[in-house]
């Protein structure tokens, strides 16, 4: 354990392990992603998806190994016995802080399939990062505001195709659909921007959660809603690797998958749209109630 270092050193030696993790695990990843590119048939998917994601496990359990070393940081997790790596979830999770992302993989890392995050589409240019979420068919989302739409109604809907396609290449091989249904991290000033009801959440978006539901409802074993709590503070990624963050919990509870949401068209039938809201809003209002026990 390094974690008697001063935090701007600690905070090098973690950067400079993620970075070697990265380096050594993303061009593996290439070399079998453009493989499958060149040979784009479903025999070749079923053969090459198995390998990638074998690597991206063992990148997560390196990622896992240099925070053990660098960390002093109590888990406090409950709800990851029992779950099946060869079977499909549905996994939502409140969203504060880019370590969520770390924290998520580090406790259902070989528990689960990886979890497929839905990525915005700017991000598809982070150098190195960028092209690992493209090999491992992370689906890049263009989220338009509805002012944007507004000027532009032909590009209603792109999003939607997206994660369409998304479910379809999900569906082959045993998966972990990731959404944060906030969309983006919470902060103070979203909060009050947003005027949200929730004490400690912003406003859940249910286009994503609904439209994975309606492509491929039947293949979830459970919806896995999880809760991350920081009890000293959401930490930025910086305090993250600097080993400032002492403490999260997370609990994580096994849902039913609700399947009188998975018939209908949430796309085009309003009265499906509001029975994916009431639903979403109930979620919404039992975690922000077992944050605010979490927190006492």
């Amino acid at each position: 354990m390094l974690n008697f270092l001063p935090g701007p050193l600690l905070g090098l030696i973690a950067f400079l392990l993620l970075l070697a993790n990265i380096l050594f695990w993303v061009p593996l990843l290439l070399a079998f992603a453009v493989l499958r590119l060149i040979l784009p048939f479903e025999a070749v998917r079923l053969a090459v998806d198995p390998i990638l994601l074998a690597i991206a496990e063992a990148w997560i359990a390196g990622n896992s190994a240099w925070m053990r070393l660098t960390q002093r940081m109590d888990w406090d997790v409950q709800g990851v016995a029992g779950l099946d790596p060869r079977d499909w979830y549905l996994v939502n999770s409140n969203h504060q802080s880019w370590t969520d992302i770390f924290v998520l993989q580090h406790i259902f890392n070989r528990r689960i399939p990886l979890l497929k995050f839905f990525i915005k589409d700017q991000l598809k240019w982070v150098p190195i990062m960028g092209l690992a979420w493209w090999a491992l068919d992370f689906p890049f989302m263009r989220r338009h505001s509805e002012e944007y739409l507004k000027l532009h109604p032909e590009m209603r809907g792109k999003d939607q195709e997206a994660t369409r396609r998304a479910c379809e290449k999900f569906a082959l091989i045993p998966t972990s659909v990731m959404n944060f249904l906030e969309g983006t991290r919470f902060t103070a000033a979203k909060h009050a921007k947003q005027r949200s009801p929730y004490r400690h959440l912003l406003k859940p978006k249910t286009g994503g959660i609904a439209l994975a539901l309606n492509a491929m409802g039947d293949k979830f074993r459970a919806i896995l809603d999880v809760t991350i709590v920081y009890p000293e503070g959401a930490p930025g990624f910086v305090d993250f690797l600097c080993g400032r963050m002492r403490r999260v919990m997370v609990r994580v509870q096994r849902l039913p998958v609700p399947e009188h949401l998975m018939q209908g068209d949430y796309a085009t039938d309003p009265e499906v749209r509001e029975a994916f809201g009431v639903w979403v809003k109930q979620l919404w209002r039992d975690k922000d109630a077992q944050i605010a026990a979490l927190l006492g």
